[in-house]
């Protein structure tokens, strides 16, 4: 088998998988609250459950999938402004605006982020959703953390709170909107509200 024939069906593959997470991540969109089986994910791809199966390995494996996508995605982003804008206050700033600017794009993901999507499931994907938004407070705590000690007057200041608040506020702002069935968007209000959550990270400008 040549090289070529080889890359057709490593890319022909990966296409598959790829469309199996883009359903079971429309299914969990389009049926808000209820457990997506592979049986139901299968019918609306129109194929038998044993294609999902040789693809992925089990219905948890698929849930991960969509995980990774977020992480990819997400703190692929966060690295590109933390690069890019060394203000420790538009740093945070632009990274809520993008989780939930995310989480409106990809309804189905917010639903895996929030638990919803997770009822019945193994326990290891809620471990996987937790080291998440784990990950994400570590960000903000070391945005804070490096602004805090280029300050004249250094210490003092909650860094670890206010990380954990930050998380604690997108994570509700998710969880609405995956509660109110995906209408009400996560951005909305979002220009008033971070005026009165600037006010509290002033210290940081």
């Amino acid at each position: 088998m040549n090289d070529a024939v080889q890359s057709s069906r490593s890319e022909l593959k990966q296409s598959r998988r790829q469309a199996i997470l883009e359903a079971l991540a429309v299914q969990l969109e389009q049926h808000p609250g209820e457990r997506i089986t592979t049986a139901k994910l299968a019918a609306s791809l129109g194929v038998s459950e044993a294609a999902l199966y040789r693809h992925f390995p089990s219905k948890a494996r698929m849930f991960e999938g969509l995980i990774e996508f977020a992480e990819d995605t997400v703190f692929g982003l966060i690295r590109k402004i933390v690069d890019e804008d060394d203000n420790a206050l538009s740093r945070c700033e632009k990274i809520m605006a993008l989780l939930m600017g995310f989480s409106a794009k990809n309804p189905g993901i917010s639903s895996i982020l929030v638990g919803v999507a997770l009822t019945g499931e193994t326990e290891r994907l809620r471990q996987r959703v937790s080291q998440f938004f784990d990950r994400l407070e570590t960000q903000f705590r070391q945005i804070l953390r490096e602004r805090e000690l280029t300050l004249t007057e250094a210490g003092g200041r909650p860094v670890n709170e206010t990380a954990s608040l930050l998380v604690a506020v997108l994570e509700g702002h998710i969880q609405q909107f995956v509660r109110s069935g995906y209408r009400q968007s996560p951005l909305q209000g979002w220009d008033a509200k971070w005026q009165l959550i600037s006010g509290m990270l002033r210290s940081y400008a």
